[in-house]
């Protein structure tokens, strides 16, 4: 049984094999199970021995996701939850020595392709990029996208995964992409427990999947429990899928198809997967599989017991009812194999299994044991008598990690800190050196960087003739967006109000009539599945723009953007990518629920995606055709209040692009240097007017976009002039300007040019209420700006401004 890989490719149809052959593909099916099983074990008891930080497994799961993987082909995707190990390696994804290569969080790709040791185990994940960022042929592999722990976050982006394929069978246009799609015969599969079902993500995502007509196929693993919680403390009735018969198929053809099949039933499973599949995938009608009476032998996880929770005739129930004893039983019962083939299949299986993971083990830790093994030879040479105590305790260590090696070269290189031997250099070479590599290995690839990468857009500037136009805002973005999406196919667009009527502020005027429904459309209102329709199409080729209509909404698609998007490509070390642009709009100055400009939460949650925040609509337009050759996710914030005034149309509007990272001085001056953006922008612009004529020349940096933040540290050279600091923002004190004053300060070293205390200038701590007067006490107004510049300059120069209330 030395198998490296196991899958499963029998086709469904029983009818044309002989019993030899059924017997055979039943068997192999037995032995993928039952190697699953143990690895569930074994890893358990390796995260209990402390070899492993944490386990969570699929056992109880074996037997449905055998006949999941059955219809499961070329081309098609999974998106779901850290249950499915025996799918996976059924389907040939993965195999047992990476399953173990990801319990021990090997962080070399070669070994865990997942997630490069990034992911805790049962995360899966199948590359889709080679080395330069470019696609693979996703139609001639099984695909999962990266999972995620967060429960029914997976949910989302399903939907994307499943309209691509719609896209691809509808659209004649995209025929020519046929890396990502076999005319647009795929089908998404999603996976999820019963206790997730409970989550608002799953409604969004089964009611916008029902309403769209998509091929995908939702698995529910129903073992009764979410953690301790059971399921009628769970779900209505206590049954998921007796609550969704409304979303049941009508004679209007609206709807799902749904199925309900015991976990335990292998003949019952292969039937009802054969059978919802094939409707899913011929039909491009969604399903729900409800598989019920599942079991969880050890438990949700290594972090606690079932016992405690489950009666004693639950636990005699799950015993009895384990998949695995029923398949056993069954298989007797139909003369497929006998008790002593069973048992000699069990026994070498578990042989198999360790021997897999102690490769895995062996693997890693040989890598470390080197480098600890090279770390003790340099601390001896130093012949320093507590070094050498270091290096002995460190050799005592059975299972050393790389933390206990860096931990003890830190301390021997303060213990050397009065040492100039050459045995220290060494030592301090050493720790740089592999400093960088671990950095490589912990730290890397927060975005792709590869060879499409939008840095590597060349930058085009914006054109003007004699005719250019001086037109609203709003109509350089429709140029914009017309001018791509002739030049692009790819490119889709959709959210509230999108389609119909073009966008609440006209940026999509009149395009769903020139380009059609296919590729604008309008959505409910339902935000999380927004952000995951364009994950999941972003993942299969498609360049979407997913409208949430205005920043203050983005809070309710921010654990999707925050847990998938922003983390996709570090949690598979640039395996997978989805550049996907979130559009919208903030910063009007009315009301508590449109002034939005949460951006400290943006930039704390959103790590991993671009963050724009154009000044104007030209600017946002030359951003827009950047990030749409580029392959990097990214989140696009226009001014709400500047759809209406006026800007000179460029001659290139579809081709000019503007660098992400590159701050622009917007005014020059000597007296201060004062850091804003996007609509506060203005408001400086007006106030440095009024300080020209009190004598103050304000220096203007709009740093374009937030993150990546002024690359080219124009900040700190115009401080090197100026010698003082203001950060204007909408945020909340303390907010976004503390992260600019960060970068400025510490990350550019502008510090050093600095003459007197930086200053900012924010939104109160409150929600701005509604009206003039009330924007005017809670939002930063020109004049609070001309006073505290003022303010500044009296504080540095009192006899040339004298105190204004005093």
């Amino acid at each position: 049984m030395q198998t490296n890989q196991l899958t499963t490719t029998n086709p469904f149809d029983f009818s044309e094999l002989s019993f030899d052959d059924f017997k055979k593909i039943v068997i192999k099916d037995y032995q993928i199970a039952y190697e699953s099983r143990q690895a569930s074990i074994i890893g358990r008891r390796e995260v209990l021995t402390g070899k492993a930080k944490f386990g969570i497994f699929g056992d109880g799961k074996e037997v449905a996701q055998l006949a999941m993987a059955k219809a499961f082909k070329d081309g098609d995707w999974r998106s779901g939850y850290y249950r499915d190990q025996t799918f996976i390696m059924a389907s040939g994804m993965s195999d047992l020595t990476k399953f173990f290569a990801q319990l021990y969080a090997h962080p070399d790709v070669d070994f865990d392709p997942a997630s490069g040791g990034r992911q805790m185990n049962c995360h899966y994940a199948t590359r889709t990029l080679n080395e330069d960022g470019s696609w693979r042929d996703q139609t001639i592999t099984k695909n999962t996208a990266s999972d995620i722990s967060t429960t029914g976050g997976q949910m989302a982006r399903l939907v994307g995964l499943a309209q691509a394929s719609k896209l691809y069978r509808q659209n004649p246009d995209l025929s020519y992409l046929t890396h990502f799609s076999i005319g647009g015969n795929e089908v998404a599969f999603g996976t999820i427990g019963n206790g997730s079902t409970s989550e608002g993500v799953f409604f969004e995502t089964m009611n916008a999947a029902g309403v769209m007509q998509i091929p995908m196929a939702v698995s529910v693993w129903d073992d009764g429990y979410g953690i301790s919680v059971p399921a009628e403390i769970q779900t209505t009735k206590g049954d998921i899928s007796e609550i969704l018969k409304g979303f049941q198929r009508d004679e209007n053809g609206e709807g799902f198809e749904i199925f309900k099949v015991r976990g335990w039933d292998y003949p019952g499973l292969c039937e009802t997967y054969e059978k919802a599949i094939s409707i899913c995938r011929e039909k491009h009608i969604p399903v729900l599989i409800h598989v019920t009476e599942m079991t969880q032998p050890q438990g949700h996880s290594t972090s606690g017991s079932h016992e405690r929770y489950k009666s004693a005739e639950r636990l005699a129930w799950e015993k009895e009812f384990d998949c695995l004893v029923q398949m056993r039983k069954w298989m007797i019962h139909s003369a497929i194999i006998t008790e002593e083939e069973l048992q000699e299949i069990e026994k070498e299986a578990k042989t198999y299994v360790r021997e897999c993971q102690k490769k895995a083990w062996d693997e890693n830790a040989l890598i470390i044991k080197k480098e600890s093994e090279e770390v003790y030879g340099l601390l001896h040479k130093t012949n320093d008598p507590e070094i050498q105590k270091m290096a002995e305790a460190l050799k005592s260590v059975s299972d050393v990690t790389r933390r206990d090696i860096f931990t003890t070269v830190r301390k021997a290189v303060i213990t050397l800190r009065n040492s100039s031997a050459e045995a220290k250099s060494e030592l301090v070479d050493w720790y740089k050196k592999e400093l960088e590599a671990n950095s490589e290995r912990y730290n890397s690839k927060l975005f792709t960087e590869g060879a499409d990468s939008p840095h590597q857009i060349a930058v085009i500037a914006a054109e003007y003739s004699e005719e250019s136009k001086l037109v609203d805002g709003r109509e350089v973005l429709n140029a914009c967006f017309d001018e791509n999406f002739q030049r692009d196919p790819r490119i889709i667009a959709f959210g509230e109000d999108v389609g119909a009527i073009g966008d609440v502020n006209q940026g999509f005027a009149g395009l769903q009539n020139k380009f059609g429904h296919l590729r604008i459309f309008d959505t409910g209102i339902r935000e999380m599945t927004i952000a995951g329709q364009g994950i999941g199409m972003a993942m299969r080729g498609l360049r979407p723009i997913a409208e949430i209509q205005y920043v203050d909404y983005l809070l309710y698609a921010l654990n999707v953007l925050s847990d998938d998007l922003a983390s996709l490509s570090y949690r598979t070390k640039a395996g997978q990518k989805a550049p996907v642009i979130i559009r919208t709009r903030g910063h009007r100055l009315e009301g508590i629920w449109h002034s939005g400009s949460p951006m400290s939460m943006i930039l704390g949650a959103l790590r991993g995606v671009h963050i724009c925040v154009p000044r104007n609509m030209t600017q946002a337009a030359g951003m827009y055709n950047t990030l749409l050759r580029g392959d990097e996710p990214a989140l696009v914030i226009e001014c709400l209040n500047g759809y209406r005034l006026k800007e000179k149309l460029p001659t290139n509007v579809g081709e000019f692009t503007v660098p992400l990272g590159k701050a622009e001085i917007i005014r020059t001056g000597t007296d201060i240097t004062v850091v804003s953006y996007g609509s506060t922008l203005r408001i400086v612009q007006e106030a440095a007017e009024e300080l020209e004529n009190l004598g103050i020349s304000v220096e203007i940096v709009d740093p374009q976009t937030l993150d990546p933040f002024d690359t080219d540290q124009l900040c700190a050279q115009s401080l090197k002039k100026t010698n003082k600091l203001l950060v204007v923002d909408e945020d909340v004190p303390g907010g976004a300007s503390a992260y600019i004053l960060q970068q400025i300060l510490e990350k550019q070293n502008g510090y050093y040019y600095l003459d007197s205390r930086p200053a900012t200038i924010s939104a109160k701590a409150h929600r701005p209420p509604y009206g003039t007067d009330g924007d005017y006490f809670s939002k930063p107004s020109s004049d609070d700006v001309v006073e505290k510049i003022y303010e500044m300059m009296h504080d540095s120069n009192p006899s040339a401004f004298p105190d204004l209330y005093k």
